[in-house]
């Protein structure tokens, strides 16, 4: 038996792994108030909590890419999705502020895996011309499973309590395990590939040889850091990604704080953005795509379609200031937009600028500038919310992206492109 168009079904499935993942992580934010409220917490103690999280994350992003490179694809995705599905389980069981924090720390340490793992398989299975659509594809799964977390957090919780609500989310991880355990290979090893397929990619994505996992030795960590498109994208998403990370995790709390929402309303409302953000995802990656088969060059194309996407975020500047919360929604959906079309096309560039067996830490390395962004970010939110208020916040976010593009078009030439 064989599956047609079976690189678009692995996208799919990539799609839905970041569902899970995303959704994951939002759930505390969903049930943040109800949560703060069981355990004695305030804001300070939350940023704390989502600190330790962005920080464990940060730690292992790094770590998690050069995992998947010496694992392989398979078996890397397998480890951390497993991982962070029992992790989000777990959190059921919390008693307190440091166990709940401990649950976070786990959750983080496996949750970045996703990433590296997820731009592996697309390296191995796209050509370079669909590489940003299909970048676009498994990230349109964040704004999915945000989306998706604020309704079915909120029921669950209503109906059964929040500690069923982690225990649920997780448990969805390990059935899509079994799934991809049994579906995925590289193209060259899959028996689920149509031979008509396998011709018309064969030539156009990774050779055999670079999708077997790394030998030990052969991987050099701190020559890849060192190199220019890695380093130029650490700065990138430093700047950027703690953006998309105050919206999971503080657009819940703003709304219930600032807007006058109670949790039935989070749920109803607040996964508007991330319909935006699939859209951006989708469009962002077909735009590079669709400009390269115009004739324009790989590198052009794709900062480009960043630019595109950088305009987009000073809508962030007046969120807080509109008086109607759906003017608040709408701007923070033009937010996620343009962030959307961005990371589509930035998380295309490892795949553009690094051999195959360097792929996934060259990823991990670059997630990691954005989620030590995201930490420092949170603490500072924290700190700002308690003693000012949201708007400074706001104000900052939509200046990140166009001052990144100014610097990604200075510190990566084109010429650094294969």
């Amino acid at each position: 038996m064989k599956i047609p168009k079976l690189r678009w079904i692995i996208a799919g499935m990539l799609l839905v792994a970041t569902m899970i993942n995303y959704a994951d992580r939002l759930a505390l934010a969903v049930v943040s108030v109800d949560v703060r409220r069981e355990f004695s917490l305030n804001e300070q103690d939350y940023a704390l909590i989502v600190t330790l999280f962005m920080l464990a994350y940060a730690v292992m992003y790094a770590g998690s890419g050069y995992v998947v490179d010496r694992l392989g694809t398979r078996r890397g995705f397998a480890v951390f999705i497993g991982s962070w599905s029992v992790a989000q389980m777990l959190h059921g069981w919390t008693r307190g502020k440091w166990s709940l924090a401990g649950c976070r720390v786990l959750l983080g340490l496996s949750e970045p895996g996703n990433w590296p793992a997820a731009a592996k398989a697309i390296a191995e299975w796209f050509p370079p011309a669909q590489r940003a659509l299909g970048v676009g594809i498994f990230n349109a799964g964040s704004s999915l499973g945000s989306a998706l977390a604020q309704p079915v957090v909120a029921f669950l919780t209503l109906y059964f309590g929040w500690r069923l609500a982690f225990v649920s989310t997780g448990g969805v991880g390990l059935v899509w395990l079994l799934l991809w355990l049994l579906i995925y290979q590289p193209p060259h090893r899959n028996r689920w590939l149509r031979a008509s397929e396998y011709a018309e990619i064969k030539d156009l994505v990774r050779p055999p040889e670079e999708t077997l996992p790394a030998r030990r030795g052969t991987l050099d960590w701190r020559k890849i850091v060192q190199m220019r498109g890695c380093y130029s994208l650490i700065i990138a998403r430093f700047f950027t990604d703690p953006v998309i990370y105050f919206v999971i995790f503080w657009l819940p709390e703003y709304l219930r704080r600032e807007r006058g929402f109670d949790l039935a309303m989070v749920g109803k409302y607040a996964w508007v953005p991330y319909i935006f953000g699939d859209i951006g995802y989708i469009l962002g990656g077909w735009l590079s795509g669709h400009l390269m088969r115009r004739g324009w060059a790989l590198p052009r194309a794709r900062k480009f379609a960043m630019l595109l996407g950088a305009l987009c975020l000073p809508a962030a500047c007046f969120a807080p200031l509109v008086p109607a919360a759906w003017m608040a929604i709408a701007a923070t959906s033009m937010v996620v937009f343009g962030h959307a079309i961005w990371v589509a096309n930035l998380q295309a560039l490892p795949l553009d600028l690094f051999r195959g067996p360097e792929v996934a830490t060259a990823t991990g390395f670059t997630g990691m500038g954005g989620a030590v962004g995201g930490a420092l970010a949170s603490l500072g939110t924290g700190w700002v919310v308690a003693h000012f208020s949201y708007t400074p916040i706001f104000l900052v976010a939509g200046l990140m992206h166009p001052l990144s593009i100014v610097l990604l078009y200075r510190l990566l030439p084109d010429r650094h492109f294969k």
